[in-house]
């Protein structure tokens, strides 16, 4: 099973600003409210997570992750730094 990033925003060009400053590229994600990338190795996930909560001031966007199917875990401010040591417990790779 791949883990899942998914951002939602609801103001037009967020995610297209943060995934463009997160990815370094100028890719045109211009228009989407949300936004869906599986990983094949869930450590990986690990760094647009810490990615998003350093920068979570500067955008208006809402990061869910699934790391088993069908269960979507909200990531905050609160329960971040938890979810990425998990990640790295569970897949230690």
């Amino acid at each position: 099973m791949d883990a899942v990033v998914r951002l939602y925003s609801t103001k037009r060009n967020e995610i297209n600003r943060f995934l463009n400053d997160f990815l370094g590229e100028k890719d045109s994600y211009i228009n989407l409210l949300e936004w869906e990338k599986k990983y094949q190795n869930p450590v990986e996930i690990a760094d647009i997570i810490g990615t998003f909560i350093d920068n979570n001031e500067n955008f208006s966007i809402n990061m869910w992750i699934s790391l088993d199917k069908g269960l979507f875990i909200n990531v905050t401010d609160d329960n971040a730094d938890k979810i990425i040591r998990y990640i790295y417990e569970r897949f230690p790779w």
